[in-house]
């Protein structure tokens, strides 16, 4: 088998993570305990391990929820008055391939115990899940079908993940409540779950995900490659440091509205858009403010992105006709 090669992490993921460490920085700056960069970089570290650390929670609901349905097949045996297809149940799904798999992976189990994981407390959840499992189409099929496989059961998971997890209103209390971090990365953990099911069913045996996908092309043997994590580093460190000149120019482009009026993930956004188009000469200007636009979609008021996207212009050129910005 060959390794799964994966990173974790992307430049738009890591803006994200940025952007959020700022606003949080932002947020306490009023208070008796305002936090400084060295807080926030530890932080926003925080944030990036914990997006691969949900990866493995939920990587991890396969066996547990495969046990389960297990337990289901045999306390319908044990039932007063049995059926035959309860006496002999199928256990195509119970008896999964994949489930298996992680089970016996001396690399996942080594992660997995690493972060001192469990769902054995959280059987509500599975349960809830296998309900609605058993209701759908996709998994009649697969039952239905003859086959057995890894490849098979891959696919099953990945209709699993994909379907029934992201709007789990219990799930996302669990996550909330386990880990302040896994705010909003669920939808990209369970991708790259997906991503794993994918390559398992290759024929590729499972590793640890780089974080960043520079470290992957470094360990591959490839030469100049940028830096991820020293990016994000650098980019939370400018933007920290320019919050009080960049956030001054915004407030001045908008009609003299003093800062605490304007939206604050909104002046966030922009901080690190500025941060990125100053400090960042080899990332085209377009791309640096393309990403925080869209990015505004998902992080701030519904207006947030024409607000983003005209005030980015305005200040860009700008900052070009006084020097500030040297790339085009």
């Amino acid at each position: 088998m060959h390794k799964i090669s994966l990173n974790m992490l992307n430049r738009r993921i890591l803006r994200i993570k940025v952007f959020k460490a700022l606003y949080s920085a932002v947020q306490t700056w009023d208070s008796s305990s305002p936090v400084n960069l060295a807080e926030a970089t530890e932080q926003f570290n925080q944030s990036t391990q914990a997006t691969r650390d949900l990866y493995l929670f939920m990587l991890g609901a396969v066996a547990p929820l495969s046990t389960l349905a297990g337990e289901r097949l045999e306390a319908a045996k044990n039932k007063a008055n049995p059926t035959q297809e309860d006496l002999h149940p199928n256990t195509k799904f119970a008896d999964n391939a994949l489930a298996k798999y992680l089970s016996e992976d001396s690399e996942f189990q080594k992660a997995f115990a690493k972060c001192k994981f469990s769902w054995q407390q959280y059987d509500l959840v599975l349960k809830k899940v296998l309900n609605s499992v058993a209701t759908k189409d996709y998994y009649k099929d697969y039952m239905a079908s003859p086959k057995r496989s890894l490849k098979e059961d891959c696919a099953l998971f990945t209709k699993i993940f994909e379907e029934e997890f992201v709007e789990l209103e219990e799930l996302s209390d669990l996550l909330e409540e386990m880990n302040i971090w896994w705010n909003d990365d669920l939808a990209y953990s369970l991708t790259w779950c997906c991503r794993t099911f994918a390559d398992l069913a290759a024929g590729k045996s499972w590793q640890l995900p780089a974080l960043y996908q520079s470290e992957m092309l470094m360990k591959s043997g490839m030469d100049n490659v940028e830096d991820d994590k020293l990016f994000a580093k650098k980019l939370l460190e400018y933007a920290f440091c320019q919050y009080a000149d960049y956030s001054d120019r915004t407030a001045k482009l908008t009609g003299g509205w003093e800062k605490d009026r304007l939206v604050t993930t909104d002046v966030c956004l922009i901080v690190c858009a500025l941060a990125e188009c100053v400090y960042f000469p080899n990332i085209p200007l377009r791309v640096s403010m393309n990403e925080y636009v869209e990015i505004s979609k998902f992080y701030g008021t519904p207006k947030s992105s024409v607000f983003v996207n005209g005030l980015l212009d305005r200040l860009v050129k700008g900052m070009q006709q006084e020097g500030v910005i040297t790339k085009y």
